[in-house]
């Protein structure tokens, strides 16, 4: 197999002088970027918005089709990991650390900035955790679904290789192994490098917060800076052991972190107020949903959409040829009903509990308790949102540091599964990548996420997501639409005479 593909050849060429640029020229970097961000939030708003709704309702209808209880993979094929395991595993990979990082600090933002009306009112607590849930729950893991069952569908039921191109050929034919097929996961190569440097710079953000805000190390980007090198040398160590041992293991102890997290904070906190807030803020996010789903608000002011919800549906769609190839690299052997079912619900309750849990407890503590947290992230950014509110609990300092343990295993894994990933894109669908290639997009990736920090910290890495988004969305629309082509064309084969 070729090793210099046309993909890594091209991915390379034009990646490098980006990093340069941005190295060099960090402000013209960040000018150039914001405004290309600006015109595609003011001028395709919709696009996003229809896509990600499209993609949900697609998700919904193969769960009741005929098409449910075809097999990813041969007939009689047996799935390759526990379901506990491929639990963990998927949701890991999807968006750990973004849910450490926002759990706090999205719902308390959205209580006192609410999308309507005024802030600090039991409404806007209201409308804080409703739409937390929202950015959080069935639209993002109806991206990852979509794609990830279009990749395993196509490699393990058709036996193609697991690249994104290789998802168009109903469509594009034999040319979906030539240029068309090269560009199309040369998009993909640029959406999973930005999309998890994105997460890469929270990450880094947030553990150099947590530190700061437990030693009184200075919260600076050379802080940051030596937070990702350490980092970078540990999941380049995990991506080397290989899936079977590496990723797998941070999974399951992640999960764990998670849960010991979760459970803290629900018992110590306001118990009946978290689980009371969870189900009713449950129900009004599936009462609300169709509005919600294609609200721009075009005769009010729209910023606060263009800033949250159409920075998470870009978010999410970059990330998804990452955490599409991944998952269905682990969920060979399952039915589409199983792995719709899994991908789509699972992770959408936990998350929704996990912001009932936190940010329920965060917006409980400035209503009833008065406490300043909202002050204290004003002053100290962001990053501190969770550190400040464990502090207000017993054991606050300890449980603040299996919050950074947690973030940095989340930060290994996530980077881990994206070097494997941009491998098999770059190696024409190898699912073992040479360790050298592996090494090569591990430093580029995080060299990515420094270059974004240095020119405009946390906006960069939202300017970034957004533009990345655009192109590899049709992508996904034309995935989708060959998928539902192949099923039908099966479902007509497989019919008796």
């Amino acid at each position: 197999m070729k090793v210099m593909t046309p993909v890594l050849k091209v991915s390379l060429l034009i990646i490098c002088p980006f990093l340069v640029w941005g190295a060099v020229s960090p402000d013209d970097l960040a000018l150039a970027t914001s405004s290309i961000q600006r015109f595609l939030q003011q001028s395709l708003g919709w696009f996003y918005l229809l896509s990600v709704s499209g993609l949900l309702l697609c998700a919904v209808y193969l769960i009741f089709s005929r098409h449910g209880d075809i097999l990813l993979g041969p007939d009689g094929a047996q799935p390759e990991f526990k379901l506990v395991t491929w639990f963990a595993m998927l949701f890991c990979a999807g968006m750990g650390i973004g849910l450490v990082f926002w759990g706090v600090a999205e719902p308390s933002h959205h209580f006192h900035v609410p999308p309507t009306g005024a802030g600090d009112t039991p409404e806007s607590a209201r409308l804080a955790l409703r739409y937390s849930f929202f950015h959080w729950g069935l639209h993002p893991w109806a991206i990852y679904a979509m794609v990830g069952l279009c990749l395993a569908y196509f490699q393990f039921r058709k036996q193609l290789p697991g690249l994104i191109s290789q998802s168009c050929q109903p469509l594009f034919g034999r040319h979906a192994s030539g240029p068309i097929g090269h560009s199309i996961d040369t998009i993909a190569v640029f959406a999973t490098l930005f999309g998890v440097a994105t997460s890469l710079g929270f990450g880094a953000i947030q553990i150099s917060g947590g530190l700061s805000y437990l030693s009184g190390l200075p919260n600076s980007f050379a802080t940051q800076l030596v937070v990702i090198i350490v980092v970078t040398f540990l999941f380049i160590l995990s991506a080397y052991t290989g899936l079977q041992r590496g990723i797998k293991y941070l999974s399951n102890l992640n999960m764990v972190l998670a849960l010991s997290l979760l459970g803290f904070l629900l018992f110590l906190g306001p118990t009946r107020f978290i689980m009371d807030l969870f189900t009713s803020t449950l129900g009004s996010y599936l009462q609300h949903l169709p509005s919600m789903s294609l609200n721009l608000n075009p005769f009010e002011d729209s910023t606060w959409i263009h800033d949250w919800t159409l920075f998470y549906w870009a978010w999410w769609i970059a990330w998804a040829p990452f955490v599409g190839m991944f998952i269905a690299r682990i969920s060979k052997g399952r039915t589409i009903r199983e792995f719709v079912l899994g991908v789509l619900f699972v992770p959408t309750l936990f998350c929704a509990l996990w912001f009932s849990v936190f940010g329920g407890t965060a917006i409980s503590l400035e209503m009833v308790d008065h406490v300043p947290l909202q002050k204290v992230i004003d002053t100290q950014g962001k990053e501190v949102a969770l550190f400040t509110l464990l502090e207000q609990f017993p054991l606050g300092a300890f449980m603040s540091l299996i919050a950074i343990v947690l973030i940095a295993t989340f930060f290994i894994t996530s980077a881990d599964s994206a070097t494997f990933v941009l491998g098999t894109l770059s190696t024409q669908g190898n699912l073992n990548p040479p360790n050298w290639i592996k090494l090569t997009w591990g430093i580029i990736q995080s060299f990515t996420a420094v270059v974004l920090l240095w020119s405009g910290g946390l906006q960069a890495l939202q300017t970034a997501s957004i533009i990345v988004a655009f192109p590899f969305a049709i992508i996904i629309i034309l995935m989708v639409i060959s998928l539902l082509k192949s099923l039908q064309k099966e479902v007509q084969q497989s019919r008796p005479a």
